[in-house]
Formats: C-alpha cells, sequence, structure tokens
C-alpha cells in the first residue's frame, strides 16, 4: 500500500467525526503537511504544501481557533492503531519540549533528570500504543505549573480552560491513560521515579490496569513474607545471587533478573505485586528495579515491555521529530492539543507504513 493511501485511510478513519466537511478537509491537508513540509513542522510551511488560496490562514485558524474537539479523534486514533497493530501495551511518557521562547503555552524552567540540569520546556505526557510492530502516541497532556495556573493573564491568553488546576506529575500522566477511555486489561508501562510511586499504581489499579512501573531504589515496599516496609533496592539486593539469565531476548549480552513478591505499604495483603531487578551479567551495582501486577506474564516478556520506555524515547526523536510533535510554538493551549493530535496521525501514518521512505506525491 502506498503512503498516499495509509494516509487517506487514517484520515477517513479518524477525522470521520469531525461535524463539517471543511474540517475534514482541513485535517487531512495538515497531517499531509506534516509528512511533506521540510524542517520545522510550522504552519507557515505546512501551508507551503498545500496549492489551495490562503492556506496559512486557513490552516492556523483550523488549528488555533476552530470548534473542533481533539480527544474524539485522539481515540479514533487509538481504535485505528489497534486494528492494525494489535497493540498489546500502553506506554505512559513524559518529555520535556525545548523552548527557545518565554510565550509558548506551559513553558517554563523545568528539570531534566536525565541531563541533570534545568531547561526552558513545556512539560508533556504522551500515551503511546506499542506492539511487536507499532509504536505511536495516541493521547497527550500538557503539564502545566502553577505559574501559568495561576496567572490569570497568561491562562486568557492561552485560553487555558477554567476547569484546568495544578496537578502532580503523577497525576497528570495517569490522567492521559484515565481520559481516553483505553481498554482496560493491557500492560500499562511507565518509568515513575520521579513521581509518587504509591498514588500512580493505586490509581492504575483501580481502574483496572496491569501495570509495569519503574521505581527508584529508595521506594518503601513491604515483602509478602514481612510486615516491615524496606527500600526496593535493598530487597533487591538480597535476592542479587538468585539472579537468572532471561532468554528469548535479542539483546546482548542477556539480562539478569531477580524478583521479590511485595506490597505497597498502604495497601493489605490483597493486589501483590512483583518487584523485578533487571541488570547486566558481570556488573555488581543495582540495576533497573521496576513493579509489577503481572508477574504471570514471565520475565522475558517483562523485559521486552519494560524496553518499551527507550523504544518510545528513541522513536520521539526519529519519527517523532520527522512529523513535528515537538514544533509547535504558539500561545494557544487548543491549538497545541490540536497540533500535537495531528502530528500523532502523522507520526501513525509512517509508523504504519511498510517502506522505509515516504512515497506521498506532491501536490505544488
Amino acid at each position: 500500500m502506498l503512503l498516499d493511501e495509509d494516509l487517506t485511510d487514517l484520515c477517513d478513519d479518524i477525522l470521520a467525526g469531525l461535524p463539517r466537511s471543511d474540517q475534514r478537509r482541513r485535517g487531512r491537508e495538515y497531517v499531509r503537511g506534516l509528512l511533506l513540509a521540510r524542517g520545522r513542522k510550522s504552519i507557515r510551511n505546512i501551508a507551503a504544501i498545500s496549492t489551495e488560496p490562503a492556506a496559512e490562514q486557513a490552516l492556523h485558524h483550523f488549528v488555533s481557533d476552530s470548534t473542533w474537539d481533539w480527544m474524539p479523534v485522539r481515540r479514533a486514533l487509538a481504535r485505528h492503531v489497534t486494528r492494525l497493530g494489535g497493540a498489546r501495551t500502553w506506554v505512559l511518557h513524559p518529555t520535556l519540549i525545548r523552548k527557545a521562547g518565554t510565550h509558548s503555552v506551559g513553558v517554563g524552567r523545568r528539570y531534566s533528570p536525565g541531563l541533570g540540569q534545568s531547561l526552558n520546556a513545556q512539560h508533556a505526557v504522551g500515551l503511546w500504543a506499542a506492539s511487536a510492530s507499532v509504536v505511536t502516541p495516541v493521547n497527550w497532556r500538557l503539564h502545566l505549573n502553577e505559574d501559568w495556573l495561576s496567572d490569570e493573564k497568561r491562562r486568557r491568553r492561552a485560553a487555558i480552560p477554567d476547569d484546568l488546576v495544578t496537578q502532580s506529575l503523577g497525576a497528570c500522566t495517569v490522567e492521559a491513560y484515565l481520559e481516553l477511555g483505553a481498554p482496560a486489561g493491557e500492560l500499562v508501562v511507565v518509568d515513575a521515579r520521579e513521581m509518587d510511586v504509591e498514588a500512580v499504581v493505586r490509581r492504575l489499579r483501580a481502574a483496572g490496569a496491569p501495570v509495569l512501573v519503574r521505581v527508584p531504589a529508595g521506594l518503601r515496599l513491604v515483602p509478602a513474607a514481612g510486615a516491615t516496609a524496606e527500600p526496593a533496592g535493598d530487597l533487591a539486593a538480597t535476592v542479587r545471587h538468585q539472579r537468572r539469565p532471561v532468554f528469548g531476548l535479542t539483546a546482548s549480552p542477556p539480562v539478569l533478573a531477580g524478583t521479590v513478591a511485595v506490597r505497597l505499604p498502604s495497601t493489605r495483603s490483597y493486589d501483590p505485586l512483583l518487584l523485578v531487578e533487571l541488570s547486566a551479567p558481570g556488573r555488581g551495582e543495582p540495576g533497573q528495579l521496576w513493579l509489577t501486577s503481572r508477574g504471570d506474564i514471565g520475565l522475558a516478556d517483562l523485559v521486552r515491555r519494560a524496553a518499551l520506555v527507550r523504544r518510545v524515547t528513541d522513536d520521539l526523536e526519529s519519527t517523532g521529530d520527522q512529523v513535528g510533535l515537538r514544533d509547535f510554538t504558539g500561545r494557544s493551549y487548543r491549538g497545541w492539543h490540536r497540533h500535537v493530535t495531528l502530528a500523532s496521525a502523522a507520526h501513525t501514518v509512517l509508523a504504519t507504513h511498510s517502506r522505509p521512505e515516504p512515497a506521498l506525491r506532491r501536490t505544488s
């Protein structure tokens, strides 16, 4: 199937719920521009792909000022991706979006644990659908801090909804899953080391979601055979001599895994969890620590699912940047959400397309 046909099929599917034919046409035009425009995916560059008069003005209105609701489009996108790729995992992925100025909605000084420094950036959370063949974003939330939400002038200028209140990063991350209404039962994977792990796990479990959560070594957990909470790193160390290699993976060297049955201190004996330490052979230092409610699916499968966090990070840097997921620079809250929705659609076209090179035909 040509990429043109993939684009048409996807847009016909996910934009069908838009109330007006001109909105559906503009949506397809915008996604096409994201795939074809050179350089940064500004509205000007996107409009340059179109042959229609006043395309830039029309697309700017469609994204920033029109009335269409992005959530039905995202839910349709999630259903589309699930049908195509059989998504078996949902990956929640907070990400910093670097910005040069101070006017983009949500921008501010944000600390990057990976870089060990503060950046001028937006803080967004993406929900990614993942299978063996497809990894693509289907929902987004913008994490707005108190500096934005307490400033009436900023709120009014960016048209931030009145009911949007300050949330922790963990709460914002969980909401990205809950608001989509994703089918319960599929594993939810998230690196929660910078969050309130207990709150994240409790809310996801209350929604019926099985979890695989990366946790910090200092997280206090109660071993199944004990009554006193201990740091996760200490619990993992007690079984480090029992670690065993995990086979059936493509990674080399193989991964060593050790497990401890645990529960959260705030719960009783119900809903048991498994603490899993993953490390490379020959290394004495602690490995990654993951907490899961699905100890029944096998260590090899858990390791593959845990690796999806890194895969999403890499995909955001490659395909995501290719379609401009992080390129929106406007002040509008609605504009940001509509842009990332359509960029997620463009990302899906590339992620599900069988050919490595775009085959779209330019119309200009």
